[in-house]
């Protein structure tokens, strides 16, 4: 027994021992692995220090500030930024507004080193307490931090970070040095960094001039900037205003008198007109690729350069608005193509509250298009209630009478087999008659979104300076510029160069040809036979009937008998540098050319012979001021002009006359100005009496052509006054006719008319200068010869002095 007990306390002392062994090594092997994690760390930890971004730079705070664009008059006209800022420096900062936003975001600001060790128990406290993250904090040193040196992620090592380098900048910064920063560099929503762009943004106004009711709402956005919004959510961000107020109240900065004062001011949302990018996208896009190739994407974003242009903002504006038109008639010829989409009951509210989202403003804008969706049917009065976003409006049976009978059924679904009809739930396009108020009572119309394209371009023919360019419907769908990037036929467009071509051989306006059909052979199996658009031959006509009624078989004619080469040379002297084809075929605009292209080719023709090299940017200076480049104002020679220039000879005018030598973008003589106002005179018989009449509307002297190509694929007008040169072109990107009035005189011209109305509002009306060496002759249209005084059907002719002709028809 005593035996057995002995073997018994032998491996108790045994077990004892392995285990505490066993336990040893346990504790051995956690140590191990917490030194080696502790190591670690360690060394994660300094590495990290080391990597740390340096707070150093942050004394010289330089964010990116927006480039402005302004117009011939200095309005602002366009921005370039990555993100819209204007920087006010901190003394300039009402210290009320500092208050507040100190209140509302970190109210300890003023005593901690840059980390609020009582807010965040504070913040814990209540967070444990709401079993949710109901309150962060973060100090303003640290939000500066985050948004200025870290990147945007969510981590625990993002936060040690923060900390950390809130701390460096409490030890490098003055609190009013970290307030300029946050203040500057903090995002307030609508488009808006920093307080001064917000003060404008929302209510009109500076920094330095806000109320304290505006103060706190400002001071409010932070936390949530879009949910907040006065302009979306008014109640919301009086909500907001009323908790800021009440942190001001209990920080001592306001009194409760000045609290209760400030919670029942009216709040008037009046923001600063901004500045319409959308009516310039495509002339801002044209002046950014050069002056980001220029002086690089860094500077141009981030450096607030300021960019003077040759841009008018009134002739802007108007051209957009033209083509926005012009585009929408020749779309709704072709008819209604029924609604974008169906939607089933449950995807309505969906629908509508991602449409709100995209409304700008507290109420829908005037003229504007919108998606709404059907709500509503009246089969007695024929009205549509359209609900668009949170709000509704009513769609009459007169407003969209361009629709013709449409198919309609009170219930969900398609109502015909072809998807045209409107039901419940369907999608379209309405445009904004009368504006919503409180969210209803909106006057709509239908809508629809043309798929034709437009391009218009507009140059001050006396400089080359481009006015206006519009290079289609929709730049946020397209950014391909029409306007200079489009090469397409001009069709008859094009006939004004083959007429100049053969003014310069010493045709005239009144040499006969021949309206009669003709044939050429093409090489091919069958002979080539131009014909006229109207299918109507007139037998012996002069040059200006030809081209008065764009008769393509005479154009023909004049181009065989001047030689194809000698039209070519022309278009090139005029600013035609697309590839041209060097056959018959020309003189009816087969080839393709930019719009750009033949509006200079006009431009020259307007400016009395002077090929102007069409330009944009005038000036460029720098944030302080400094100029990086500027051009000199080009100007047309004038004659008899004195000193120190160069002299010019226009060719076969032996007419001499001055330039300044310098200036690179000077018009350049290539057509003499006898010729030159020949043609004009040409085309103004184009406008009062030919395919151009739309143009007759401005009530004053105007010339111009129409171009219209095979199946009506292409539709141009391109027209002057002596002040303003400009081109319309119109046409679908992938070719196809453009339908029922797709010509120039019915797609074209209307654009180009509104346009030019608008552009020449408070211009004085001039007539085009007639050079000394022209001459006027009353002739006989059916001879092309001198007439008699008081012959029946005898006209007035204009010439070239010495190309008039020397015989009447009794001579024979």
């Amino acid at each position: 027994m005593k035996m057995y007990q002995g073997r018994q306390q032998m491996e108790h002392k045994v077990s004892r021992r392995q285990k505490g062994d066993t336990f040893k090594t346990l504790a051995i092997g956690v140590a191990g692995v917490a030194i080696i994690l502790l190591l670690g760390f360690t060394g994660w930890f300094y590495y990290m220090l080391a990597k740390l971004p340096k707070v150093d730079r942050l004394a010289d705070y330089k964010p990116p500030i927006v480039t402005q664009v302004l117009g011939d008059d200095g309005s602002l006209v366009g921005e370039f930024f990555l993100e819209r800022r204007t920087v006010v420096p901190v003394d300039k900062i009402p210290r009320k507004l500092i208050q507040a936003f100190v209140a509302a975001e970190d109210s300890n600001f003023f005593q901690h080193k840059g980390i609020d060790y009582f807010g965040i128990v504070r913040a814990a406290v209540k967070n444990v307490i709401s079993m949710r993250k109901k309150e962060g904090a973060s100090t303003i040193t640290q939000q500066v931090a985050k948004s200025m040196l870290l990147t945007p992620e969510k981590s625990y090592s993002r936060k040690i970070k923060e900390a950390i380098l809130a701390s460096r900048m409490e030890k490098k910064l003055s609190k009013d040095e970290i307030l300029y920063i946050y203040l500057n560099q903090i995002y307030l929503g609508a488009g808006a960094y920093g307080v001064q762009l917000a003060a404008e943004t929302y209510f009109g106004k500076g920094v330095d001039q806000l109320n304290l009711a505006e103060i706190a709402m400002l001071a409010g956005l932070p936390k949530a900037p879009n949910s907040y919004s006065p302009i979306k959510h008014m109640d919301k961000a009086k909500e907001r205003q009323h908790y800021v107020l009440e942190r001001m109240v209990k920080e001592g900065y306001i009194t409760e008198a000045e609290a209760v004062h400030a919670r029942e001011t009216a709040i008037a949302i009046k923001p600063l007109k901004k500045v319409n990018s959308e009516q310039s996208a495509y002339f801002l896009e044209q002046i950014r690729i050069q002056l980001e190739a220029k002086y690089g994407e860094e500077r141009l974003y981030k450096e607030g350069l300021k960019i003077y242009t040759t841009m008018n903002a009134e002739m802007q504006k108007g051209a957009y608005e033209a083509v926005l038109h012009g585009l929408k008639e020749v779309d709704k010829r072709q008819g209604f193509r029924g609604p974008l989409k169906y939607l089933a009951e449950s995807e309505v509210d969906p629908f509508c509250r991602q449409v709100e989202d995209g409304i700008e403003g507290a109420s829908l804008r005037l003229g504007s298009t919108y998606q709404g969706v059907v709500a509503k049917i009246d089969a007695v009065r024929g009205d549509i209630t359209v609900r668009v976003g949170e709000r509704t409006g009513i769609l009459s049976r007169k407003n969209m009478g361009w629709a013709g009978k449409v198919a309609m059924a009170d219930s969900f679904g398609k109502p015909d087999e072809k998807g045209k009809g409107l039901a419940l739930g369907a999608v379209i396009e309405v445009s904004v008659l009368v504006s919503d108020v409180n969210k209803t009572g909106a006057v709509l119309a239908l809508d629809q979104t043309p798929l034709a394209q437009a391009a218009i371009v507009a140059i001050d023919p006396r400089t080359g300076g481009v006015k206006a360019l519009v290079g289609g419907y929709d730049f946020k769908k397209s950014q391909f510029n029409r306007a200079v990037q489009a090469k397409r036929n001009p069709g008859s467009a094009f006939k004004p160069i083959i007429y100049s071509a053969a003014l310069e051989k010493g045709l005239t306006a009144a040499t006969i040809f021949d309206d009669s059909p003709v044939e050429y052979e093409s090489g091919k199996e069958k002979a080539w036979k131009p014909k006229n658009y109207d299918n109507i031959y007139r037998g012996s006509v002069t040059m200006r009937e030809a081209l008065t009624n764009s008769i393509n078989v005479v154009s023909v004619k004049i181009l065989e008998q001047i030689g194809v080469n000698t039209a070519i040379e022309t278009a090139k002297k005029l600013g035609i540098t697309s590839p041209l084809d060097a056959n018959l075929t020309l003189a009816l605009g087969s080839s393709s050319i930019t719009p750009l292209e033949l509006t200079t080719a006009y431009a020259t023709i307007a400016s009395g012979g002077y090929r102007p090299t069409p330009y944009y940017v005038t000036k460029v200076t720098d944030s302080e001021g400094r100029v990086l480049e500027e051009v000199q104002t080009p100007r047309i020679p004038v004659f008899g002009a004195a000193t120190s220039a160069v002299n010019l000879t226009i060719p076969s005018t032996g007419l001499v006359t001055t330039a300044p030598a310098a200036n690179p973008l000077d018009p350049v003589p290539v057509m003499s100005p006898e010729t030159a106002y020949v043609m004009t005179n040409l085309m103004e018989s184009v406008v009062s009496s030919g395919t151009g009449q739309r143009a007759r509307a401005l009530g004053r002297p105007v010339a111009g052509k129409t171009g219209t190509t095979n199946d009506m694929k292409d539709a141009w007008f391109i027209g002057f006054v002596p002040q303003l040169v400009a081109g319309v072109w119109v046409g679908y990107d992938q070719e196809k006719s453009l339908g029922a009035g797709g010509s120039g005189g019915q797609a074209a011209a209307p654009i180009w008319t509104e346009f030019m109305q608008k552009a020449l509002s408070g211009v004085p009306v001039e007539d085009f200068k007639v050079p000394p060496n022209v001459t006027f002759a009353l002739i006989d249209p059916r001879t092309g010869r001198i007439a008699r005084e008081g012959s029946e059907g005898s006209v007035t002719e204009c010439f070239v002095s010495g190309t008039e002709p020397s015989s009447t028809d009794s001579d024979n």
